[in-house]
């Protein structure tokens, strides 16, 4: 591939450097072999932590790479190669896996440390562009992140490197994500805020429920379930049995059809007028699903039952809306 500094035209060099750092990419992809199998296995079975360290542009890379792994179901921390050799190396204990970046694999504060993980009992992985280096042979793992070039258009400012680090780094991180089995359910816990967590919301964290819950028996009479409607505010009410089984829901609706002349609505019980067999959901169904749900039956609100078909709470179309999950 042609130097991106064939061409000073702006459009013409973003092309190139984009083009420059996807190959680097792709190319990743014959070099990937039974040591990135060895790697996975090395940070799933670590018993201590793991601890992600480089300088300069590796280190920012190293910074995410820390917080991806964290964020996806291994523990990891971001340790400052310069400031390790001042005291900071004190965090690195036996059991602990250390994932150092360096794309020349001769940088002078990473170098200085490999003693010292030796001594301490760590095991080390390299994610380097020279896996001949110093680092890349001290390593007890050495994934190959080389890159034909950089997207620089002298050759020289880490572009393309970084890049292939970075996407290597995700790759390491997605693999033993996977092997964790950690799923959505997992997810939600660790992002509770922003879109995502908004996403992977559960109804039961929505859900009215308790003293909340709107609810009437089915011989209740109508200005008695037209009360707790009002007072729960939700343009409904569930109407259980003894056990807490739910038989059936009176909405807004619900009270416009039945008021008919000559009707005697307010003499009437909750049984005579509530609609049998209501959409009902699970607890556990993300909050996303129970908005589409809602959306595609055009009603405003669901009743959340447990396996015994007991109500647990109820959640209003509004309550979503609020989430900003649209």
């Amino acid at each position: 591939m042609s130097n991106p500094s064939a061409s000073s035209d702006p459009l013409d060099l973003a092309k190139r450097v984009l083009q420059t750092e996807a190959a680097a990419i792709l190319g990743l992809i014959p070099k990937l072999n039974g040591h990135f199998q060895q790697a996975v296995d090395l940070l799933d079975g670590c018993s201590g932590r793991v601890i992600v360290t480089g300088m300069g542009k590796s280190g920012i890379i190293a910074h995410k790479l820390s917080a991806t792994l964290s964020s996806t179901g291994t523990p990891a921390i971001f340790l400052h190669a310069a400031e390790a050799v001042h005291g900071d190396l004190g965090v690195v204990q036996s059991g602990d896996v250390v994932i150092a970046l360096s794309y020349s694999g001769e940088t002078d504060e990473l170098i200085r440390l490999l003693e010292a993980i030796r001594r301490l009992g760590a095991k080390l992985i390299a994610l380097t562009g020279n896996p001949r280096s110093t680092l890349g042979q001290s390593a007890d793992i050495t994934l190959s992140c080389e890159v034909p070039e950089e997207a620089c258009p002298m050759n020289l400012a880490p572009t393309a490197s970084t890049t292939a680090t970075l996407a290597l780094g995700d790759a390491l991180a997605m693999a033993l994500s996977r092997r964790k089995g950690f799923g959505e359910e997992h997810f939600a816990t660790l992002h509770p805020g922003g879109r995502i967590g908004r996403k992977l919301m559960r109804v039961e964290s929505l859900m009215h429920a308790g003293d909340s819950l709107p609810q009437v028996g089915p011989d209740a009479l109508m200005p008695d379930v037209i009360h707790q409607m009002s007072s729960k505010r939700l343009g409904m009410t569930c109407v259980l049995d003894r056990q807490g089984a739910l038989q059936g829901v009176v909405t807004d609706g619900d009270l416009r059809r039945h008021m008919t002349p000559g009707s005697n609505l307010l003499e009437q019980r909750a049984a005579d007028v509530m609609t049998k067999r209501p959409v009902t959901i699970g607890r556990a169904l993300l909050a996303v699903d129970a908005l589409r749900l809602m959306e595609e039956r055009r009603i405003t609100s669901v009743v959340v039952v447990d396996a015994q078909g007991r109500a647990e709470g109820v959640v209003h179309l509004h309550d979503l809306w609020r989430t900003q999950m649209v």
